[in-house]
């Protein structure tokens, strides 16, 4: 081992992701990340988890990578009255942020002592305190796009006034209109909003924010947070992604491997398929969901539908012809695969068979699209996924049809769905940059990259306040 290796195995990093796959596969890849470069990591894991989905995922990221410490966090029951949610990962969130009083041995017992404490992004104001007594530097992983970080770390200034506000002028990075901010931001009793109002103001107290993003792909935003444009007091912002997705993720063993949907995807030819999939987080009514079965044939492109019908992958109990319809899955058998289970994402982002992926712009999804250069068709659903979704539009590898509304705010037709796929799947422009977006994605990380200046830097620092200790 180098000495610059074993001067890294002596930083010692505790992450303490929130519930959702949404947050917990950007840590595990993080930790991943962190390994790669010889640092010693350990993975808070709340339990129970809040689907199956999470609990297999760390499974399998425990025995890809066994020098990770995996201590599982055992959570205080909650009495879901008192959270003002009957969303299950709202459920979840307050359950761990009511839960963190019980971090504090857990910390202390670590060996060797850490060095630093990553927390997400919803659990600053629990998890602060508790580090600060510890005299333990704390850094921030942001889950989603350094836009969306630049509304979160000024939304205190607004919230007041903000459901009276036609838009939101964030400085040095640019005007927000009203009807991209996130719906829950507008209800102030949400469990959601109180986490914002309450979080927000607190990133100012942490040592740095990390961001699943690269400098060329947000410049803008990354260099108004910086220099302190955005809010004067913020420690330094450090974009260290896109996070490389990991050998672990992939389907678990061969014969897994060859079955639906990849030997389904290994017959069709290359750039034909359309990927349709609106993440892990939300269900769909069933009218849309049916709509978009009609959208797909009518683009008359072969395609690889994930539906979800259900909030957690643990209710998914319904056939997916219950869902879709008997009749309507007879038609679209006939072009595509339809699939209510969990899939690997990257695993099909990277077939070659797949042409354009139409998604909610979840910020996972669009860092995978970016790594695998596919062009995207964003249409958001819930929370920062406009946002996400201006930051594709305006890189130019992807459309947004902004009047399709959040979700259950319109009911939009299969005609206007089958039009914008065909759109997409036929504009070489987007392929072109969709491609330029991967050669930049993958130059960010290599040595010399931005990105990986940027981990270098973050580990340096880490050095620093483990030898001041």
């Amino acid at each position: 081992m180098s000495l610059e290796n074993m001067s890294n195995a002596a930083v010692h990093v505790a992450l303490f992701p929130n519930a959702g796959m949404g947050h917990l596969t950007p840590f595990l890849r993080l930790a991943a990340l962190l390994v790669d470069r010889h640092c010693r990591v350990t993975v808070i894991s709340p339990q129970p988890t809040v689907s199956m989905a999470e609990s297999k995922h760390l499974s399998r990221f425990h025995s890809a990578f066994p020098q990770v410490s995996l201590l599982p966090f055992h959570l205080l029951p909650l009495d879901a009255s008192t959270a003002n949610s009957d969303d299950p990962f709202f459920l979840q969130f307050e359950a761990i942020r009511r839960s963190c009083c019980l971090l504090p041995s857990l910390l202390a017992s670590a060996s060797p002592p850490l060095s630093a404490f990553v927390c997400d992004v919803t659990l600053i104001s629990p998890v602060l305190p508790i580090t600060e007594s510890l005299r333990l530097p704390i850094f921030i992983l942001f889950t989603s796009s350094a836009r969306m970080l630049s509304l979160f770390s000024s939304v205190s200034r607004f919230i007041p006034s903000i459901s009276e506000m036609d838009s939101v002028e964030i400085p040095g990075v640019s005007t927000i209109p009203r009807s991209c901010i996130p719906p829950l931001l507008l209800l102030p009793n949400n469990v959601f909003a109180k986490i914002l109002l309450e979080d927000g103001p607190k990133l100012p107290k942490s040592c740095g924010i990390l961001v699943n993003s690269f400098e060329a792909l947000e410049l803008n935003p990354l260099e108004s947070l910086n220099s302190g444009k955005v809010v004067k007091e913020l420690p330094p912002v450090f974009p260290i992604g896109p996070f490389v997705p990991c050998e672990f993720e992939k389907s678990e063993n061969e014969e897994q491997r060859n079955s639906s949907p990849l030997k389904w995807l290994n017959d069709q030819s290359p750039g034909s398929v359309v990927y349709v999939s609106f993440g892990s987080r939300l269900g769909m009514a069933r009218e849309q969901v049916r709509e978009i079965g009609n959208g797909l044939m009518k683009s008359g492109f072969k395609f690889l539908w994930v539906v979800k019908d259900k909030k957690v992958d643990r209710e998914e109990e319904d056939d997916v012809e219950k869902v879709i319809g008997v009749e309507l899955m007879k038609r679209l058998k006939s072009n595509g695969l339809v699939v209510n289970e969990w899939v690997d994402q990257s695993d099909i982002l990277s077939h070659s068979s797949v042409g354009g992926f139409v998604s909610h712009c979840g910020w996972n999804s669009v860092m995978e699209a970016a790594w695998h250069g596919v062009p995207i068709l964003g249409w958001p659903q819930i929370g920062d996924q406009k946002l996400n979704a201006e930051v594709v539009e305006k890189t130019g590898w992807g459309i947004w049809r902004k009047t399709w509304g959040w979700a259950g705010e319109n009911v939009v037709r299969g005609e206007e769905i089958g039009d914008a796929i065909d759109e997409m799947m036929k504009n070489e422009g987007l392929k072109m940059k969709a491609e330029k977006v991967k050669e930049t994605a993958r130059k960010a990380v290599d040595g010399g990259g931005s990105s990986e200046i940027s981990v270098q830097r973050l580990i340096g620092e880490w050095k620093k306040m483990n030898d001041s200790c």
